[in-house]
């Protein structure tokens, strides 16, 4: 049985690539097509990706049964 924040972990991960993907696919555009040509794509974009980075070190911790960052205690 996988574990219970696993589902969680990947979809959160699928989202912000979509949203990174989404971001990238905006700042290519001329700037007149743009969906929202006042949107900051380049910092919604190095957010979503920040996040997927995150949510896949979570989610290889969850996989591999070790937590991630420093232990300090025995």
């Amino acid at each position: 049985m996988p574990a219970p924040g696993l589902y969680a972990t990947a979809i959160s991960l699928a989202i912000a690539l979509a949203i990174a993907g989404f971001a990238n696919w905006q700042m290519r555009r001329p700037f007149e097509r743009r969906w929202l040509p006042v949107m900051p794509w380049l910092g919604v974009q190095f957010l979503a990706a920040t996040i997927a980075l995150v949510m896949l070190a979570h989610l290889i911790s969850l996989l591999v049964g070790h937590s991630w960052g420093r232990k300090y205690g025995p």
